[in-house]
């Protein structure tokens, strides 16, 4: 099993950046996929961006291509969303998941974080 922590949101203005980080702990962490999801207020949680156990994969939502970038380092334990390029639209809770292999689908990831905030101002 997994456990996973995000961190790393925060307030930002509108076109700048953010780096949201996905904390493991565990054994086997290398390898899940991992998947980062959001939710904001009134919306269901939908899906951001996934990338495979060995980062070869990776896959995004169109509204978020060219802007956010995925990746890992299993070393460390970590999974980074790169978010570049932000607007008022990308405001949500943002939740980091493990699962067997990349997807889309919420139900496939066994595991989640907590979430952390990202507030994007105009």
């Amino acid at each position: 099993q997994v456990q996973l922590v995000e961190s790393g949101g925060g307030l930002v203005q509108a076109g700048g950046s953010l780096r949201l980080s996905c904390a493991a702990s565990g054994r086997t962490f290398g390898s899940y996929a991992i998947g980062w999801f959001r939710q904001a207020p009134g919306k269901e949680r939908e899906f951001v961006a996934t990338i495979s156990w060995s980062g070869s994969s990776t896959y995004y939502t169109d509204s978020v291509k060219g802007r956010f970038t995925i990746s890992r380092d299993n070393a460390k334990n970590t999974v980074y969303l790169q978010m570049n390029s932000l607007k008022p639209e990308d405001t949500a809770v943002y939740y980091c998941a493990a699962g067997v292999v990349p997807s889309t689908a919420k139900d496939v990831y066994a595991s989640w974080g907590q979430g952390t905030q990202v507030t994007v101002s105009s």
